[in-house]
């Protein structure tokens, strides 16, 4: 028995549940305790757990009760697709259009945020902890209105504000993709916070490495990885960051064949979210302009991460990313067959090579024309994709354009 808020608790396996307990938090397969309170009303709820691969209970014992009398039911419990969120899934709760204006805004304050935590480092301060949970949350609540703002807006680079863009780019792929795979928007919360300070470490790391444009040498390569153990070395002065976000600091460059760093951990010893925020930090990275190499489009990412799965990556979370972004991602700029150029600004799950596409300029003219919403798979439409472009092929002002498209 241990006295927790003045209560007697005690820990028990799934095996020893029974209707009539009292819970007041549970332990998954990957170690992650998630507090959630209430009584287990039937045998279904413990159903409900095993299938959710919980492996242990704090329960209450001096509050069980009959389960003819209950009267605070365990409901928080996340492990089947609800109508609710099924409906949620099929279609976001606003438009796109109304939700942009306030994903460019969110989007603005939290790179501000960013900045502010990198400068408080480096002057040896505390990191804003409930400041950053405030922001990644509402971050969250943007992606369950309506997910392809905040990714339209993480397509959106600047090649002066890499380290701030990335790490917020990677919270909000972190959040589409786990809400993709119906993860409980709890624990999104918390891996979007993860997700955000993924790369905190970096820093620590001297510039001149950070901006080299020629292959790191060896003792180069080991002062760039030490940015995890920096990374989690700065979040122990911040207790109130969780178990879950530390893991995504951990684990997001280990491998699944021992080749990552800096624990060299193999298959199981990487949890699922260690597994997922991998590739989406690979995906991030290849996909965005750094110092010492140019982006390539997202296509050719997806068929990196194939490439490198499973040794390096998990084979099966690398096929429900690709799911979850399309073939062609949301806010990537494309050329069509009649030579307009547009942006896909929705995805078409039933005909994935089809998306939605806002077309903007025709590059036979040289000139810009009206805007205007497309739907590919639509008979009327004769265009058809015919590569995915870069800004600069056509000395685009992409982020001119996003503004006057999407939110002006």
């Amino acid at each position: 028995m241990t006295k927790v808020d003045n209560e007697l608790t005690e820990t028990i396996t799934i095996d020893q549940l029974e209707a009539g307990m009292y819970v007041k938090s549970f332990t998954d397969n990957d170690n992650l305790n998630i507090k959630s309170e209430g009584y287990i009303s039937c045998e279904e709820s413990i159903t409900q757990l095993r299938n959710a691969n919980i492996v242990s209970l704090v329960t209450v014992p001096e509050k069980q009760k009959q389960t003819v009398n209950l009267d605070k039911v365990f409901l928080e419990i996340e492990t089947k697709k609800t109508k609710e969120q099924l409906a949620q899934k099929k279609k976001p709760t606003i438009t796109l259009d109304n939700e942009l204006k306030k994903a460019s805004d969110l989007y603005k304050s939290a790179k501000t945020l960013q900045r502010k935590i990198l400068e408080q480092i480096k002057q040896e301060k505390s990191i804003p902890a409930d400041d950053i949970q405030t922001t990644t949350d509402a971050m969250v609540d943007s992606i369950f209105r309506n997910q392809d703002a905040l990714t339209c807006m993480s397509r959106l680079q600047k090649k002066d504000e890499q380290l701030t863009e990335h790490s917020l780019n990677v919270a909000i792929l972190m959040a589409v993709f786990a809400k993709h795979l119906n993860i409980d928007k709890r624990i999104i919360q918390e891996l979007a916070l993860g997700a955000f300070l993924h790369d905190i470490g970096i820093v620590l790391i001297p510039k001149e490495i950070l901006i080299k444009k020629s292959a790191l040498t060896a003792k180069e390569k080991k002062i760039m990885q030490s940015h995890v153990a920096l990374g989690l070395k700065l979040l122990e002065s911040s207790p109130s960051i969780s178990y879950i976000a530390i893991k995504m600091v951990k684990e997001h460059h280990e491998r699944i064949d021992g080749s990552g760093y800096p624990y060299q951990l193999k298959g199981d010893e990487i949890s699922k979210y260690g597994r997922m925020i991998a590739i989406v930090n690979a995906y991030d990275s290849m996909t965005s302009t750094r110092p010492y190499k140019n982006s390539i489009h997202p296509i050719n990412a997806f068929k990196a991460l194939i490439a490198e799965s499973p040794d390096a990556y998990d084979e099966d979370l690398v096929d429900k990313f690709i799911q979850c972004l399309g073939v062609y991602p949301v806010g990537t700029l494309v050329k069509l067959n009649s030579g307009k150029l547009g942006l896909i600004c929705k995805l078409n799950k039933q005909r994935p090579l089809h998306p939605y596409v806002r077309v903007f300029y025709n590059t036979r003219m040289n000139q810009a024309i009206p805007i205007t919403e497309i739907n590919l798979s639509e008979s009327k439409y004769k265009d058809q994709i015919d590569r995915c472009i870069k800004p600069e092929e056509f000395n685009i002002n992409l982020i001119g354009f996003f503004k006057a498209a999407f939110i002006d």
